[in-house]
């Protein structure tokens, strides 16, 4: 298959920044889909509906004209969240979810939830409301192997947590490890998750081979290649638990190229021909609607997209860097290599 026509994607999982970094992210991923879920882990994070609403407007300020763009907004859960304010959510027509950080787990998640036992009241008013918590599922503990973070979360907190809330609507986010797609797969409807292009098409060994590659570093670390087939099986299969996520994160060269270098991988810009590529590989572009443009919008109970995008099998070059803030660059993700597909 040469060409595919789609409905317009959404992307369930992006983080845009704030400030100055707008100008790049927010263009980047408008040009590519209709809504984004779009992550509070800001400085100070996201924690109101009025909050996330003062963020949105400021993300509308900077979509190009002519181009329909949909900022789907999350809170930031804290210890000191109100079970209040999962009332605010349901009520808002813009914010769709709050996020659990473990605290400590990824870029500006220090805020984040210490212990899940001390939120028990907000998240059974998720239950009762059918709000959706969206979880970045793993342990912090420093004596844990970073490669069995995932693995263990699944263990220690979520099998307990959907033991304790079991109508609970959850996703779990950038999932990368078999257990994780077992996991989704072994629940109900209510449990989903999103998978992003880079543990589609790259594991450890692209990361870590012939010398540490800085611009896969991401958390989710990359994982085994098994892990990575596991993760194409699901993504690929039709099943409507598993959909779009880019977990696309914009990361200054200097910060990723350095010796603590910062995780995160940017997608934004060709996200969905990533993906084509993913599918394609394994003999599965048909099924890429789904997963990109249909399984996320019902899970959040929101219509469909109606416009159409179209992909043709015409190789492109991803640029070697993009321009970012006050004369930083960006290095995206397959910087200055060619990939087969191109959004027309």
């Amino acid at each position: 298959m040469d060409t595919i026509t789609l409905l317009q994607p959404d992307d369930w999982h992006a983080h845009l920044r704030d400030g100055l970094a707008l100008q790049r992210t927010v263009p980047d991923l408008a040009k590519q889909f209709a809504r984004a879920i779009c992550m509070p882990n800001l400085v100070p994070p996201v924690k109101t509906v009025d909050e996330a609403l003062a963020y949105r407007q400021r993300i509308l300020a900077h979509v190009p004209e002519n181009i329909q763009f949909d900022p789907r907004m999350v809170l930031y859960f804290t210890d000191q969240t109100s079970p209040e304010e999962v009332s605010k959510i349901k009520a808002s027509a813009f914010v769709d979810a709050i996020k659990l950080y473990p605290a400590g787990a990824t870029t500006n998640s220090d805020n984040g939830v210490s212990d899940i036992r001390k939120v028990y009241a907000v998240i059974e008013q998720l239950e009762e409301q059918q709000v959706p918590l969206l979880l970045h599922g793993e342990v912090t503990h420093s004596h844990i192997d970073i490669f069995d973070r995932e693995k263990r979360y699944l263990d220690e907190v979520l099998a307990p947590l959907l033991r304790q809330f079991p109508k609970l609507k959850l996703v779990l986010e950038h999932i990368t490890t078999s257990e994780a797609a077992h996991f989704v797969l072994e629940h109900d409807r209510n449990v989903a998750a999103t998978i992003t292009p880079q543990h589609l098409l790259f594991n450890r060994n692209d990361m870590l081979v012939g010398g540490i590659k800085p611009h896969f570093y991401c958390l989710p670390i990359l994982k085994r290649q098994t892990h990575q087939q596991t993760l194409l099986e699901v993504a690929t299969s039709g099943n409507p638990k598993f959909f779009l996520g880019t977990d696309s994160a914009p990361h200054s060269k200097n910060a990723k190229e350095n010796a603590c270098g910062c995780a995160g991988c940017y997608s934004a810009p060709t996200a969905i021909e990533l993906y084509a590529q993913a599918f394609d590989q394994v003999g599965k572009i048909e099924r890429l609607e789904g997963f990109a443009s249909q399984f996320g919008a019902d899970f959040y109970g929101l219509p469909r997209n109606t416009n159409h995008i179209t992909l043709v099998k015409d190789t492109q070059v991803i640029p070697e860097s993009l321009s970012y803030l006050d004369g930083e660059q960006i290095i995206p993700l397959y910087a200055g290599q060619t990939i087969p597909w191109r959004k027309v």
